[in-house]
């Protein structure tokens, strides 16, 4: 799994950190059980601030992705709903609201596509 963060990306480097874990369960690169590294050492590695990775962390365990337990640290635990699709439409709802777009918007954009 390649852990990789853009300074210049306007979407934040903790939702971009936690959407590299959401990708891999989804493509199955991480199972249940697997470890996520120490934040510490992810911290050192992407060059950001620990709290940046403790917050990407914190919003998985939030979402049901991850377990943070004292002394294993943050360890992927099974979330039957979640599928490739679910982490594409998080993805698209997460960019839609950076982008501005309203809910009645994107609703009208995906009915579109639905359509077409």
């Amino acid at each position: 799994m390649l852990w990789q963060v853009d300074p210049r990306d306007p979407q934040p480097l903790y939702e971009q950190i936690a959407e590299v874990v959401r990708r891999a369960v989804a493509d199955q690169e991480l199972t249940a059980g697997d470890r996520l590294p120490a934040a510490k050492e992810l911290a050192a590695s992407l060059d950001v601030n620990l709290h940046t990775i403790l917050r990407a962390y914190q919003q998985l365990r939030d979402e049901g992705h991850i377990e943070l337990r004292r002394g294993r640290g943050a360890v992927v635990i099974a979330k039957g709903s979640t599928t490739r699709l679910d982490a594409l439409i998080a993805d698209l709802v997460r960019q839609a609201k950076s982008a501005g777009i309203s809910r009645e918007e994107l609703f009208h954009l995906i009915e579109k596509q639905v359509e077409a």
